[in-house]
C-alpha cells in the first residue's frame, strides 16, 4: 500500500480534493470549479490533471499512492459507473474506469453521501465505529449506511437513500423522486418549510411563526428551540417521522452510532434528542439506545470518506 491517497467530492459549483496520508491525516485540500459545459465532459478530466499537478509539485511518486477515491452526485454501482449525474449534466459515466485511464492510478468512486457517511465513519463523529448510519438533512434528505467499515452501495448503487424511504400515505404531491411520502417530504429543509405553512395555517392560537413572511426551516428551528408551541409541534412531526424511518434502517444495519448532518443539524441537541426519542420509541429492542450525535466534519466529509476507500 502506498503512503498517500487522494480524495475528491465532486459538486455542482466546485470539486474539493485533498491529498491524505494513509493514516488519516489531511495533508492539503484545495479546490477547483466544476465545469458542467458540454455534458459535462471536463469534470473528471479537470480533477485528475490537478491531482497529477500536485503530485509533481510535492514530488510524490504515483507509487507511492494507494489510489484515489471520488465522491459524485448519482448512484454509482459497485465498478465505478454512474448511471446518471444530473447537477453535472452527465448521463452513464464509468468514472473509476476513465480515472484510471488518466491518472495510471487504482481509483474508486462512490455517492457522496455515502461517502460523507464513510469519511464521519473513519475520521469524524463515528470515529472507531465500523456500524454507522448518516442521514444529510438538507435541501432534500441524504444519507449513508456503513456495515463492517464499508459503505452499504448494494446491487444499483442504491443503498442508503434513506430519504426515499416511504414514510407516509398522506401525501398527494409527489417527491423529486416520483413517488409520494418519502421521508424527504418531511424531514428535510424544504420539507420543514412545507409541514410549517401547513400547521401555521391550521394553529388557532398566536406564535412567532405567524408574522414571518417568507417562512424559513430556520425560523422554525430557532422557535423550535426557543420553545415556542407552534414550532415545537412541527418538529414533533418531523422527529417523530425521522425517529421511525432510522429506527427502521437500524433493524437492517444495526449500527453502533446514528449521524445527523446537514444545516438541518445545526439545530443541534434538541433536535438530537427529539430524534432520540422517537427512534427509541420505535427500534427494535438491541438497537435502542444508540447515540445520536451530530457530524462534525463539515464540508471535508466526502473527502475524507473519498480517500477513506482506497485504503
Amino acid at each position: 500500500m502506498g503512503k498517500y491517497c487522494f480524495g475528491i467530492d465532486v459538486g455542482g459549483t466546485s470539486i474539493k480534493c485533498g491529498l491524505f496520508d494513509t493514516k488519516g491525516l489531511l495533508i492539503e485540500k484545495w479546490e477547483i470549479p466544476t465545469d458542467t459545459s458540454e455534458s459535462g465532459k471536463n469534470v473528471i478530466p479537470d480533477f485528475c490533471k490537478s491531482i497529477l499537478t500536485k503530485l509533481e509539485e510535492k514530488n510524490i511518486s504515483k507509487d507511492d499512492v494507494s489510489g484515489i477515491g471520488v465522491g459524485v452526485p448519482g448512484a454509482v454501482d459497485k465498478n465505478g459507473v454512474v448511471a446518471m449525474a444530473v447537477n453535472l449534466h452527465w448521463g452513464k459515466t464509468d468514472v473509476t474506469g476513465e480515472v484510471t485511464r488518466l491518472t495510471g492510478i487504482k481509483s474508486y468512486a462512490g455517492n457522496d453521501a455515502n461517502v460523507a457517511a464513510l469519511g464521519e465513519a473513519w475520521m469524524g463523529a463515528a470515529k472507531g465505529c465500523d456500524n454507522t448510519i448518516m442521514v444529510t438533512l438538507g435541501t432534500g434528505v441524504g444519507g449513508g449506511i456503513i456495515v463492517n467499515g464499508k459503505i452499504l452501495t448494494g446491487a444499483h448503487g442504491a443503498g442508503g437513500e434513506i430519504g426515499h424511504a416511504h414514510i407516509s400515505d398522506a401525501f398527494e404531491v409527489a417527491c423529486n423522486c416520483g413517488n409520494k411520502g418519502c421521508l424527504e417530504q418531511i424531514a428535510s429543509a424544504t420539507g420543514i418549510v412545507n409541514t410549517g405553512k401547513r400547521y401555521i395555517a391550521n394553529y388557532k392560537k398566536d406564535s412567532v411563526l405567524k408574522h414571518i413572511e417568507n417562512l424559513t426551516a430556520k425560523d422554525v428551528l430557532d422557535a423550535f428551540k426557543a420553545k415556542d408551541e407552534l414550532a415545537v409541534e412541527i418538529m414533533d412531526y418531523v422527529g417523530e417521522n425521522l425517529g421511525k424511518a432510522l429506527a427502521n434502517f437500524a433493524v437492517v444495519a444495526d449500527p453502533e452510532v446514528i449521524v445527523i448532518g446537514g444545516g438541518v443539524s445545526k439545530a443541534g441537541k434538541p433536535l438530537f434528542e427529539l430524534i432520540a426519542k422517537y427512534y427509541n420509541k420505535y427500534a427494535f429492542s438491541l438497537c435502542k439506545n444508540i447515540e445520536i450525535v451530530g457530524a462534525s466534519l463539515g464540508n471535508d466529509a466526502g473527502i475524507y470518506g473519498a480517500a477513506k476507500m482506497t485504503i
